[in-house]
């Protein structure tokens, strides 16, 4: 099935369900699922006119969009959103408002209030057919039949800021915002340029000034959009000082011209990367969100840690961090450091831009990568369906590990990307550096994979 871009909502609405007494329900029985379905099935679907399974699926359905919605995770243990919405059920104004809010950030809410706010001042009509046509032409998708959108407006209007169907409410958006909504139109108002050199930049995770055409390198490089060479402050970087998302300032030292050099500033570390942290908290253990603050430098000392499961959430962070400077998106975590003493972790990511692909990045904190760890990979990828093995170690490639992964490499369609310490170093040092190292690895496939056509 494809991913979609709303979460699930199917049988978890405000129509159907209490908020607080699900909440409680899950506080009840975390780590029990079953027990939790049965209790929902209880409360809310005993009486359905249907099949003991089919109410069992509705039950099993208000978990989904729970754990959809990051509330639960799969064992319907609250997470910690949850449990801040638990702490907030008697106080139904402020639990709607914390949901609501987390809808618009992290779930692409403002995605769907723009949208229908654009369709409303053009004159459309707004309905499910139309409303799906508009999101796709934003880039929003989910599945065909899937009631995902009026989920999210039902809940939405339980904050207040539908006010009817499909009309917002302009102040009630801003309250449980908590920032003015047209920040979010400067966002949507940048050139494709624009948007993707700020999430290159986001994405570094340094604070400090750097090279702006080593950050439009890497936006070029992430997200295929060509820049100007000679106009990238007029066409690009104005337009972001102004709105507040980035500082630029000259180099003068040295003859010749020479780049800007461009840093974050608060607001967009709140309106870009926060809200990416707090999906990424959801989706995997929370003490990676604290973990994924850090630089590069901080998650190398802690992976030298001799506590176990410190070192393994560091790698697991680290694996992160690098597939994050080229945006790709999370897809699982196949095995964690803390069940190897903190020594390998493997996490899955795809990615959808141009043509889809799966990433299978294999993190080891041990001195050398060995040809049976590239055998091991190599195995997975038929289950897993992944095109990419990327190895990261903090030591060394083996040669007979290089060696086997050309073989590999020459003989079938995958592509095997090496990183080494060195090149987690540079990395560390310079983070759009990644761009130089990935392309010297596609340059050894390509040698490789050289196609030799009959004439």
């Amino acid at each position: 099935m494809a991913k979609s871009d709303l979460p699930f909502g199917s049988e978890f609405s405000p129509s159907q369900i209490d908020l607080a007494k699900v909440l409680e329900l899950s506080k009840a029985h975390g780590g029990d699922w079953k027990k939790f379905e049965a209790d929902v099935l209880k409360h809310y679907f005993s009486k359905h006119k249907t099949s003991d399974y089919n109410r069992g699926k509705l039950a099993n359905n208000t978990k989904l969009g729970m754990i959809a919605y990051g509330i639960i995770d799969r064992d319907a243990n609250l997470t910690e959103f949850g449990e801040l919405l638990y702490s907030l059920r008697t106080n139904e104004k402020e639990l709607y408002k914390a949901l609501g809010r987390h809808i618009l950030k992290n779930l692409h809410g403002m995605n769907l209030v723009q949208c229908i706010q654009d369709m409303m001042i053009a004159g459309e009509s707004v309905n499910l057919t139309s409303l799906r046509d508009a999101l796709a032409a934003r880039g929003i998708h989910y599945p065909s039949g899937g009631k995902h959108p009026s989920i999210m407006r039902l809940w939405l209007e339980k904050a207040g800021v539908f006010s009817s169907q499909w009309q917002v409410n302009d102040v009630k958006l801003k309250e449980v915002l908590g920032a003015d909504p047209e920040d979010f139109e400067v966002l949507a108002s940048f050139t494709a340029e624009q948007r993707a050199f700020v999430k290159a930049l986001a994405n570094t995770g340094k604070k400090n000034p750097q090279p702006s055409n080593e950050i439009a390198k890497l936006a070029a490089a992430t997200y295929g959009i060509k820049f100007p060479e000679k106009s990238l402050p007029k066409l690009v970087l104005d337009d972001l000082v102004k709105a507040g998302y980035i500082k630029v300032q000259k180099t003068t030292s040295g003859r010749g011209a020479k780049p800007f050099l461009v840093s974050p500033t608060s607001k967009l570390e709140k309106d870009i990367v926060e809200p990416l942290l707090d999906q990424l908290a959801n989706q995997t253990d929370s003490k990676l969100r604290t973990l994924l603050k850090k630089p590069f430098e901080e998650i190398l000392k802690e992976l030298k840690s001799t506590n176990r499961h410190i070192a393994g959430l560091a790698l697991e962070a680290l694996g992160f961090k690098l597939m994050r400077l080229i945006d790709m998106d999370y897809l699982a975590t196949r095995l964690r450091g803390s069940a190897t003493g903190g020594a390998e972790v493997d996490i899955i990511f795809q990615s959808t831009r141009l043509v889809y692909s799966r990433w299978q990045v294999q993190c080891k904190n041990t001195g050398r990568v060995s040809l049976d760890d590239v055998a091991k990979e190599v195995g997975l990828t038929h289950f897993l369906k992944s095109n990419v093995i990327v190895m990261v170690s903090t030591g060394e490639i083996g040669s007979e590990a290089r060696k086997y992964a050309n073989k590999i490499m020459s003989e079938s369609n995958l592509a095997i990307v090496m990183i080494n310490g060195a090149d987690l170093r540079t990395i560390t040092a310079t983070p759009t550096r990644i761009v130089d190292i990935f392309e010297r690895e596609a340059r050894q496939a390509m040698t490789l994979k050289t196609l030799v056509l009959d004439k």
